[in-house]
This record gives structure tokens, sequence and C-alpha cells, in this order.
């Protein structure tokens, strides 16, 4: 029998990430390297990006570059193209892209919801097209929603909230879609709430609110949401699909 930690290994493997320009996906970037895979990361602040891909090299593993957006289709295909002419193959997809705001329904415009719907929601099922066109028998794509498409956090959060539980319906649908026909796993991570760019936006007293919250009692730390992704990806999670893990503490509870 395999060990666990074998079947978390990414030895000979490449993984895809988006939004990974800094925080959580830069995070993940390197600890898949870590774990031996060669990565594939885009964003559109392409400055960033070479700071992340710095880090993934410090590892020993291959990192490419791409600058893109993910509601254009066609820099998805370009993201996935290149990183197979320069990687050899693609196994796992983490769309990690997303975008957060909290404007109330009665001012928010059809501009402002759009984009966030654009991004979180469009931009997950182009990368994933792009992806599984190029993904050879048994790979992996791993979605990044979020525990506010289930539990709402108090805040006006329509676009975000809305975007997110849509990204469910869309794990499961490409999991009943691409599992039986190409062996390629779909799955979701709902995160709850960790130290990144979009809670850098939030009022202290409202972190501290839903730390105290959480039966936890804290906030998450990135490791913890990395791991879970991770394993996610990985063989170890190889009978699960179409499924969603929340990372929360436990907030969800209360």
């Amino acid at each position: 029998m395999t060990s666990f930690a074998q079947q978390t290994r990414f030895d000979d493997k490449v993984v895809l990430i988006t939004g990974a320009s800094s925080g959580l996906g830069a995070a993940m970037a390197v600890a898949f390297a870590e774990q031996g895979a060669d990565i594939g990361i885009c964003a559109r602040r392409v400055e960033k990006l070479e700071q992340t891909a710095a880090a993934v090299e410090q590892t020993g593993r291959r990192c490419v570059v791409v600058q893109a957006d993910t509601t254009k289709p066609e820099d998805c295909e370009n993201f996935a193209q290149t990183a197979l002419d320069e990687l050899g193959r693609i196994d796992v997809l983490v769309n990690n892209a997303g975008l957060g705001t909290a404007v109330p329904m009665t001012k928010e415009t059809p501009e402002q919801f759009a984009s966030v719907i654009d991004v979180n929601l469009n931009g997950v099922y182009w990368m994933s097209q792009s992806a599984v066109r190029r993904m050879k028998d048994g790979g992996n794509i791993v979605n990044i929603s979020s525990i506010m498409a289930i539990w709402s956090g108090g805040l006006p959060q329509a676009a975000y909230t809305s975007s997110k539980a849509a990204v469910l319906g869309l794990t499961r649908d490409l999991a009943v879609q691409l599992t039986g026909r190409k062996n390629i796993r779909v799955n979701a991570i709902q995160p709850g709430y960790f130290p990144t760019e979009m809670t850098d936006q939030q009022e202290q007293e409202y972190l501290k609110y839903v730390s105290d919250l959480a039966p936890i009692g804290r906030l998450g730390n990135v490791d913890e949401l990395v791991n879970a992704t991770i394993f996610m990806a990985s063989d170890a999670a190889s009978y699960i699909s179409g499924a969603s893990l929340v990372v929360d503490g436990g907030l969800t509870l209360r």
C-alpha cells in the first residue's frame, strides 16, 4: 500500500494556479513545489508573479509565469498552452483567482456586480475549460469557493456570495461531466477567514468578531488552507469528486 506521505507528493507533475501573484495563490505555488511539482502561475500583475516564481525556483522546481486575465478565454488558452509547451503536461488546476466586494444592494451597479461574477465564476469556467482540453487521464481541478456560499457574515456581499455559491454548483456539474469520462476529479475548497489581501481590506473589529465567533477562536493560518488544497488535489483524495471541503475553524457551525 502506498503511504499517505507518498500519495501527497506531486513528483513529475505540473500544477497550474491562477491568482498566484500574492497571498494564498503564492503560498500554494511554493507548497506544491515543495511537494515535488513544477508550477505554472498566472495573474494580472506580472511583477508580483515574478516574486512568486523566484520563491518556487528556490525549492528546485521549475515555474512558468504568464500574465493573464482569466475572464478572457483567450488568456486562459494562452496560459494553459504555454504551461503545456514549457512544462510538458498539466495534472492539476487550482482556480484561486478571485474578487471580493461589499456593496449594499441598493447601491451596487450592474457593472460592479458583473465584474465579480466575471472573475469568480466565469473565470473559473474558462480556465477549467482550457486546462481540461490539455489534461491527461487522471487530472484534477480544485476550485476555491468560500464559506460565504453557505453562510452570511453580515456584510452586503450579494455579488461575492452569489458567485461563490455558483462555483459550488459548477464544481458538481464538472465532476459529473469529467470524472467518469476523462478521469478528472473536480472539487472545491470553502475557506473561512484567513489573512489575505481581501481580509486586509476589512475592519479589524469585524475580523475580531468572526475570530471570536469561530469555535477555534482565531483566524486561519494560510498553511492550514494550503494543506487542505494539497490534500484535495492529491492521490490521497482519489475517491473524492464533486465535493466541497469547508476550512473555517467551525465558523459555519454558528
